[in-house]
């Protein structure tokens, strides 16, 4: 009988460090090795390099840790209030019975992910960055342009690919860039300092690409400092980023959203198919325009030629001499002579002005009167006014 009054061998007895390896050892045989946890972090302190976290479900909470070894693998660095799921498994130390989750592998979650999308997405907002009137549009023909994504990559060797089979023509100039993880700062180097060299370079346009994956993987892309680099490019900027359901803050401010890289080059680039075509369907726009020009020409030429035929020099001289003849009849019949060949004469007075009034005769006053054939002298007897009705 023990001192509680306990029949001796009824229950366990232990000592605190035999409980607490019992405990571990129950754990270890009973729990599995490695788990995947969903959980909020409602905490977050680094310390000695190592990332300690407070997990909760809202209703539950168990702290978590992330050793400075594994912290620095990891592409995504988690804070306060960023949904996760964990690649965990259960750390017990026995001497303060401590129970913490290792985390093994970390990444967001889809609403962690959304929630950044949307705040990123907001400020451009309002700053006037995302917008259809600031879109540019692409070259038609693009001489040069820069290609920004991961190398070697097969996003790369599809854009490579499809380049030479669509325009062989245009120079691809490819810029190595990092696209995953905290790259953040190495994107916008390379950005600016393409910026500053775009005119050197002859370039038209960009292309920013990146191959499928979780969507996690395009978190860089919602970077509020690399998309506001992107927005202010100097030229025209194409996104081709994960797959056609995938959404970045880039394809927003970029001047096109691509569904794909290889989308991305399709877009920019002419086809080599449809531009022979073009030039098929001009050749022979020209042609049957040159055989309508030459046969409009030659239905004037023809047109000219007769009518020169019909309106010859001797057919004006005729239609002239006509119109001389019906003059030369008209004058004649108008003609002083005329008249005193119908037996009119004209009476003039002694210096041979003509008389049109009988006021402007005198008696005894000599007039000549001209005839046909001669003049007659004649001396006034008598001067009669017609009289007025």
């Amino acid at each position: 009988m023990s001192s509680l009054g306990l029949t001796d061998g009824s229950i366990p007895i232990y000592s605190v460090n035999e409980l607490n390896h019992a405990i571990n050892k129950l754990l270890s045989r009973g729990f599995a090795p490695r788990f995947i946890l969903h959980a909020t972090i409602s905490k977050a302190q680094l310390k000695n390099g190592h990332l300690w976290l407070t997990l909760t479900d809202g209703k539950s909470s168990i702290s978590s840790v992330i050793w400075s070894s594994t912290l620095s693998k990891f592409a995504f660095r988690p804070t306060e209030q960023d949904g996760v799921e964990i690649v965990g498994k259960l750390n017990f130390w026995e001497a303060r019975a401590n129970l913490v989750v290792q985390v093994l592998n970390i990444k967001p979650s889809i609403s962690t992910i959304l929630r950044k999308f949307e705040l990123v997405r907001e400020l451009l907002l309002k700053d006037g960055l995302i917008s259809e009137d600031r879109r540019r549009a692409l070259p038609k023909y693009p001489t040069s342009i820069a290609i920004l994504t991961s190398v070697p990559s097969s996003a790369l060797a599809d854009i490579l690919r499809t380049a030479k089979e669509r325009w062989p023509l245009t120079k691809l100039i490819v810029l190595p860039i990092p696209v995953q993880g905290e790259v953040a700062n190495k994107i916008q180097q390379t950005l600016r300092s393409l910026a500053n060299s775009v005119t050197r370079l002859g370039i038209n346009a960009i292309v920013l690409a990146r191959g499928g994956g979780s969507r996690e993987d395009l978190m860089v892309f919602d970077n509020e400092e690399v998309c506001r680099e992107l927005a202010k490019f100097p030229i025209p900027v194409v996104t081709g980023l994960g797959h056609e359901d995938d959404l970045t803050v880039a394809d927003l401010v970029a001047d096109h959203r691509s569904a794909t890289p290889t989308a991305a080059i399709v877009d920019l680039l002419p086809s080599r198919e449809m531009a022979q075509e073009h030039c098929l369907q001009c050749r022979q726009r020209l042609k049957d325009y040159s055989k309508w020009i030459i046969h409009k020409q030659r239905q004037l030429l023809i047109d000219k030629i007769s009518r020169w035929r019909e309106n010859t020099p001797l057919e004006y001289f005729k239609i002239y001499r006509d119109k001389l003849a019906y003059k030369k009849q008209l004058l004649e019949t108008l003609s002083p002579e005329s008249l005193l060949m119908r037996g009119f004469c004209i009476v003039g007075d002694i210096s041979g002005k003509p008389i049109r009034s009988s006021k402007d005769v005198k008696l005894k006053e000599i007039l000549n009167i001209q005839l046909i054939d001669g003049y007659i002298k004649s001396k006034v007897q008598d001067i009669t006014l017609k009289e007025k009705n």
